[in-house]
């Protein structure tokens, strides 16, 4: 299913899950030209007529009479519709693999939230069931968007760092109790994981993007603070194949509230550090031999106003993944980028658990994970 039209062709979109991220893809979809939202599904009713109405109330504010959104409780019903082009997938992490799956086989283009599945064998599955039944399939790395890291991933590409020397990714974020009790999911190993496959994986993803292909990973992790099956802090060194290292810092633990989201790379001719609570701020630009001038000139282009920590990079993004699905072209972060950062934490998880370092590529899954799946009927 390869769209053939320009980008006026109207896509439609059915929304599968209504919570807390949802409403940040409510937001980008319909500020894409020639995009409509026309169902949405969650188990709990009140919360997808909610979003029904609330996708209602502002697709009429911007572009008048639009068609009343369709609610449902179960996504199979709204899958079966056919005038859906495509779906925004906003479920627990753990359901991600067996809705991106059904929705694939349904003929609908996939854009599913980070990560895209919590095991291997879950995203290896996503991935084929999107080749195989020739849609496109998208993953929500928003950050990959920021302009800060735009600008990073040019001065990379463009080779201004020379030999990498190291990089580091931290996460200090605050989550509080009442936020793991908010939905019984959250923090466990079926359907969640900790800090590092929740929240820190932003994070992870910009590093080895940024840095290259792992080969060793070496960690430890603990649940200090937060009433949760996975971990609340975590810490991992890395080897990257080209012979430089990294770190990785994920906590949820941080008090009285969320500190920041740090990027640093490290080059022979150059370093970049990008702050702020999501990755909004170039606090260090600087290279061997440039203008003075020019630190400052790319702080300003750079800085991004942000309510909260998940950004401003979901328009973006979804406007990439919508051009895909219309031009027939890979999205900017397809599957097979979005299980880079999968394999990484996985990698992660097994070291803690054997205690000792890991080899990548991982030729096993993380038996926690795979267990509590199962136990549900959820492995895939």
């Amino acid at each position: 299913m390869v769209a053939e039209e320009t980008d006026s062709q109207l896509l439609r979109f059915g929304i599968i899950g209504c919570g807390r991220i949802a409403p940040y893809h409510v937001n980008a979809l319909l500020r894409v030209p020639n995009v409509q939202i026309v169902a949405v599904a969650d188990v709990v009713e009140a919360k997808a007529r909610r979003l029904a109405e609330e996708i209602a109330e502002t697709a009429a504010r911007m572009a008048g009479e639009v068609p009343p959104v369709a609610v449902y409780t179960d996504y199979r019903q709204l899958l079966e519709r056919t005038d859906i082009d495509a779906v925004s997938i906003c479920t627990p992490s753990g359901l991600h693999p067996q809705i991106g799956i059904a929705a694939a086989c349904a003929g609908k283009h996939v854009l599913v939230e980070k990560p895209m599945s919590l095991t291997l064998a879950g995203a290896d599955r996503l991935i084929a069931a999107a080749r195989e039944n020739d849609v496109k399939l998208g993953v929500c790395f928003q950050n990959r968007f920021n302009p800060t890291v735009v600008r990073l991933r040019q001065a990379k590409e463009n080779g201004r760092f020379g030999r990498l020397s190291h990089g580091v990714a931290s996460v200090r974020w605050h989550r509080s109790p009442q936020y793991y009790a908010g939905d019984a999911w959250r923090g466990t190993w079926a359907l969640d994981g900790g800090v590092l496959m929740n929240q820190a994986i932003h994070a992870i993803d910009l590093l080895q993007w940024m840095m290259g292909p792992v080969v060793r990973v070496s960690a430890f992790a603990a649940t200090r603070y937060r009433p949760i099956e996975a971990e609340d802090v975590a810490i991992a060194t890395l080897q990257f194949a080209d012979g430089s290292l990294g770190c990785i810092e994920g906590a949820t633990t941080i008090e009285p509230g969320d500190l920041e989201e740090r990027l640093s790379i490290f080059g022979e001719r150059g370093s970049v550090v990008i702050g702020g609570v999501a990755l909004n701020r170039m606090e260090t630009w600087r290279f061997i031999g440039m203008d003075p001038a020019e630190e400052a000139e790319v702080q300003a282009q750079t800085a991004a106003a942000i309510k909260n920590v998940y950004g401003m990079g979901h328009q973006p993004l979804v406007a990439d993944f919508c051009e895909a699905v219309r031009t027939g072209r890979e999205p900017a972060v397809d599957g097979v980028e979005g299980r880079k950062a999968v394999e990484l934490v996985l990698a992660v998880y097994r070291s803690v658990e054997k205690g000792e370092p890991v080899i990548l590529p991982l030729q096993e899954e993380v038996e926690a994970i795979v267990q509590a799946q199962q136990a549900l009927g959820l492995s895939v």
